[in-house]
Order: C-alpha cells, then sequence, then structure tokens
C-alpha cells in the first residue's frame, strides 16, 4: 500500500502535463447540466523587454483549461501595434493554427479561456475584446472572468448616447465604458467604470502602450500577479499559470485594485486602489472546493491543503465505520486523502482513469453517452467488492451524476456506500460568475438529506457544513451565496443579460 504523501505527489503532479478534470464521471453535457461551471480563465503579462508572448500565453492559458474549454483568444502588443486571435476549441487546438507565431511575439500580451455564463456561443462573444479607432487599429483589449449584475442598464445608457455594441456578452459593457472615457486617461477610466459597474470582475487589459489589471471591491473572482523578473510581470486567474511561465508569485491583486504601466516609466508596475473604503474581500469559496485546480494558492491559501482539510473535517463531523475511502477523480481525491488521514480507513485510487479521452465522444443517446463514462473511468472490482466504501465527491448538484456513480458501485457488488460531499448542500444559483442550474433544478434545494440519501440510493449522505467550511478556510471572509443564498453584492437582472 503506497503511503497517502505518495498518492498526493502522484495526483498532482500529472497537471503539469495533463489538463485538469474536475469530474470525470460527467460526460461533456452534465458539465453544463450537472455541475456548477466557471466563465472563464484570464491572463495576462508585459515585459520592458520583447518576450516569446506566442509560447508563454499558451503556457498559461493551457494551466487555465479548466476553467473554460469552449474557446479561447489573444491580443498581443508589438510596437504600439495590437493583434488579436480567437476562435472556439481547446488552448492547444487554436494556437496550433496560428499560422505565423512571428505576429504574436511582443511584450504585452492577455489571453482567455471562455465558458459561457453571459452572452451566446457565438465567435463574436470569444475574448479578448478590442476596440478600434477610426483608422481601424485596434486601440484597447480586455480579458475579462466574472459577471456583471447591472449589465443590462448600463448597455441601454450606453446606445442611448450612441455606443454601438457588437456583441452579447456583458464584458463588451466594460471595454466599452473604458474606451468611452480614455479622455480621462487610462486609471481615470479605469475607475469611472468601476463605479458604474456591479458584480464579480477580474479584468486583464492593453492599450497601444499600457498594460492593466483591476478586480472588483469584493475581489469574488480570484486574480493573482508574479513577476519573471524587475521589468516583466504577469497577472492571471490562478497560480498555476504563474508557475507554467516561470513567474514567481508576488500577492493576490486587492479588491478593488488598479494595477497598471505607465509609458513614461518603463518596466515599473504601479497600484492604484478605486476606493480605499468599498474594497473587502469575499472571495468566492466555490473556488477552493472546486473550480481552482488543486496546485494553485489564492489569497495565499493552498487549494489541495483546502480540499483535504475538508475531507479530514467531514471524517470528524460524520465518522463512519468502512473498509475503503475512494474519490472521484479528479476533485475528489484530496479530500478522499484527507478522509483516509482522519479516520485510518485506507484510500485506494480505484476509479482508474482512460487518459486517451479528453472530450466525449459525439453520440445519439443517453445509454450510449453512458457508456462514454465507463470508458473515462473503470472501477477496479476486486478493491471495492464484499465491502463498505466511503465515497468522497465535491459537490452534489442535480444529482444524475451522483445517482450513476452510486450504480456503477453497485453493479461492482459493493456491500456498503456512504456518500461525503465536501461542499455544503448547493442550494441557490450563482449570479456572479459561474453557471449553476436554476433553483428548480439543485437537487439540495427540493429535498431534505435524507429523501436524498433514499433518492441516491446509498446507506448514508452527509455534506460539509457552511460553518466547518469557513473554519477550513480560516475565515467567514468569502462569497457563500450558493449555500446560503447571501450574497455580497445585488443579484440584479435574473434573466440573460442581452437576449
Amino acid at each position: 500500500m503506497k503511503s497517502l504523501d505518495i498518492h498526493k505527489s502522484e495526483y498532482l503532479k500529472q497537471f503539469e502535463t495533463q489538463t485538469y478534470g474536475r469530474n470525470l464521471f460527467r460526460t461533456q453535457e452534465e458539465e453544463r447540466l450537472d455541475a456548477p461551471n466557471e466563465e472563464c480563465g484570464i491572463f495576462g503579462m508585459y515585459s520592458d523587454n520583447d518576450l516569446d508572448t506566442f509560447s508563454l500565453s499558451q503556457f498559461g492559458l493551457f494551466a487555465l483549461q479548466h476553467r473554460g474549454q469552449e474557446a479561447c483568444g489573444i491580443s498581443v502588443l508589438k510596437n504600439g501595434r495590437i493583434t488579436n486571435m480567437k476562435d472556439e476549441g481547446l488552448v492547444l487546438d487554436v494556437y496550433k493554427d496560428i499560422p505565423d507565431p512571428e505576429t504574436f511575439m511582443g511584450n504585452s500580451a492577455i489571453g482567455h479561456t471562455r465558458y459561457t455564463t453571459a452572452g451566446d456561443k457565438k465567435k463574436y462573444n470569444f475574448q479578448p475584446f478590442f476596440a478600434k479607432n477610426e483608422y481601424d487599429q485596434i486601440i484597447l483589449s480586455i480579458a475579462h472572468n466574472g459577471n456583471l449584475t447591472n449589465a443590462k442598464e448600463l448597455k441601454k445608457e450606453l446606445e442611448a448616447e450612441g455606443v454601438v455594441f457588437r456583441a452579447t456578452s456583458d464584458s463588451e459593457v466594460i471595454l466599452r465604458l473604458i474606451q468611452k472615457n480614455l479622455d480621462l486617461g487610462l486609471r481615470g477610466a479605469i475607475k469611472v467604470t468601476m463605479e458604474k459597474i456591479e458584480g464579480a470582475y477580474s479584468v486583464v487589459g492593453m492599450t497601444r502602450n499600457k498594460f492593466f489589471a483591476f478586480r472588483d471591491f469584493n475581489g469574488i473572482r480570484p486574480l493573482v500577479l508574479g513577476a519573471i523578473d524587475e521589468k516583466s510581470y504577469v497577472v492571471a486567474s490562478e497560480s498555476v499559470a504563474l508557475d507554467a511561465v516561470g513567474a514567481q508569485y508576488v500577492r493576490d491583486i486587492l479588491p478593488g485594485e488598479i494595477v497598471y504601466t505607465n509609458e513614461n516609466e518603463p518596466g515599473k508596475l504601479h497600484s492604484y486602489m478605486a476606493d480605499e473604503e468599498k474594497g473587502k474581500q469575499r472571495i468566492c469559496s466555490f473556488e477552493y472546493i472546486y473550480f481552482a485546480r488543486p496546485d494553485s494558492s489564492l489569497e495565499n491559501i493552498n487549494v489541495y491543503e483546502i480540499r483535504e482539510k475538508s475531507g479530514e473535517k467531514i471524517w470528524h463531523q460524520a465518522p463512519v465505520d468502512a473498509d475503503v475511502v475512494i474519490g472521484v477523480p479528479d476533485s475528489g481525491v484530496p479530500a478522499a486523502i484527507g478522509f483516509a488521514k482522519a479516520s485510518g480507513i485506507p484510500f485506494r485510487p480505484v476509479l482508474i482513469k482512460n487518459r486517451y479521452i479528453g472530450r466525449s465522444f459525439i453520440v445519439p443517446t443517453q445509454e450510449m453517452r453512458e457508456r462514454v463514462v465507463n470508458l473515462k473511468l473503470n472501477p477496479i472490482i476486486s478493491e471495492i467488492k464484499d465491502k463498505r466504501v466511503v465515497i468522497i465527491d465535491d459537490s452534489i448538484v442535480r444529482g444524475t451524476t451522483s445517482k450513476r456513480l452510486v450504480k456503477i458501485l453497485k453493479d461492482a457488488g459493493v456491500k456498503e456506500i456512504h456518500f461525503r460531499s465536501v461542499s455544503p448542500p448547493i442550494i441557490a444559483p450563482c449570479y456572479l460568475g459561474i453557471d449553476t442550474p436554476s433553483k428548480d433544478d439543485l437537487i439540495s434545494a427540493n429535498m431534505t438529506t435524507a429523501e436524498l440519501r433514499d433518492y441516491l440510493g446509498v446507506d448514508s449522505l452527509e455534506f460539509l457544513s457552511v460553518e466547518n467550511l469557513k473554519e477550513i478556510l480560516g475565515s467567514a471572509n468569502h462569497c457563500f451565496g450558493c449555500f446560503t443564498e447571501q450574497y455580497p453584492v445585488g443579484k440584479g437582472e435574473e434573466v440573460e443579460l442581452f437576449n
């Protein structure tokens, strides 16, 4: 039996070369229907010297691929000219189709991996977004992670002033507000924009001679700052993107902070607080449970450690007699290791992944779609047959994936199944940059734990409590809206933004 430290090392090392898959039991369709989904990942870099921005932005975005697999794009600044490229598909596929990498070499770049929460899936909604001048030259480009709750009314105001919108994404509202106010200077334009927009946003961007990034006053979506050297900076949604390009983590961008360069001081990064009074920390707690890659650190908190502690905590909250602990790859494994450490029940990596399968096959029937899951993950029956098993998963959303997992274990001859979710019950949708089903489709909003236990067909079911989650995170200064229906900002419009 391998030690748990070896399991941890092997688990983390795989993501250096392979894309992190949060829950491999979910088919591609279920990623939309039976899971919360992050909107996107953003990446930006600036240097006083020329960089291989083509390669480095590719590495950075690949490290963020788990935050969006629908589309990706980059903007690069070279000799005062911004060039943009974006397309549908995974990072490596999009970069493969760039015919002339030299075009995307420069001293600044921003990039985006996309998952849709606002706006439809047309190419005009792919990011980065950019604005042009009367000479058809790009003068401003941004990439945004999050969701604005007052985008519709701001769009109407801008259209009444003659501003033309070319996409149906709330992110374009940010672009047009900055563009409209550039006569105030870049910092002034961003400050005015931040005073108008509401919701969650982390943004990276560039003009033809400046680089910038900023974060909403509650810091709901993550944004970290790193440095390659004294005059080369990187900003990204997660610290793993810094690691991918050889940058050292410096700190997290503060809630309400703007960082930017000035053409008069090449290589120097400036910081400005848009409003000292408004800034407060309310980062999304689900980043630690599910969204972020396990080898990331957010707000100086290591994600893997939080997930392992969640497994330890739920053992103390809801102990059980069992023979084996298993975790749903990839996101449930750290918590399963933590549960095993606390309980003394052996952890077994029973669900074996087929690494040669990427996205789901295109198949017409539900029966065949379910078979795809068995190609991705196959249980080692000899490890679990006639045994009492604790299964650790990151969350239960609609419950369909969890129910099928239970069936697979029962078909393998498991004697007892004890289900543990290391997130609290999800009882409310998110309006701040995460795609969750409506309340009617959230199973914990419509069933008691006892009813859900019976629906899944398990011997016991427990969720990590909100109070224990706060204890693990070390504070209550997070957004817990999907667990409590109490949000750090108003919900705003609850309908499709521009439809």
